[in-house]
């Protein structure tokens, strides 16, 4: 995610706690933004855990394995 979006994200952060708050085309920018960022950071981390390898004690490698839960 750009730099320029993460200050937007703090901006609105910001102007939340002020006693005006935002407006509601700013909430909705705000939700927008937050889920464009988590989307971003489980992206990267999915692409970590995708090149992940897990060397056992006997010194063989082997790709993580996916568990249960929630798919991509």
């Amino acid at each position: 995610m750009e730099q320029k979006r993460i200050d937007r994200i703090n901006e609105l952060a910001r102007k939340a706690k002020t006693p005006e708050g935002l407006t509601e085309a700013e909430v909705q920018e705000r939700a927008q933004l937050r889920r464009e960022y988590i989307d971003s950071v489980l992206g990267s981390l999915h692409r970590e855990l995708d090149n992940t390898w897990v060397v056992d004690e006997k010194g063989n490698k082997r790709k993580l394995e996916k568990r249960g839960g929630k798919s991509e």
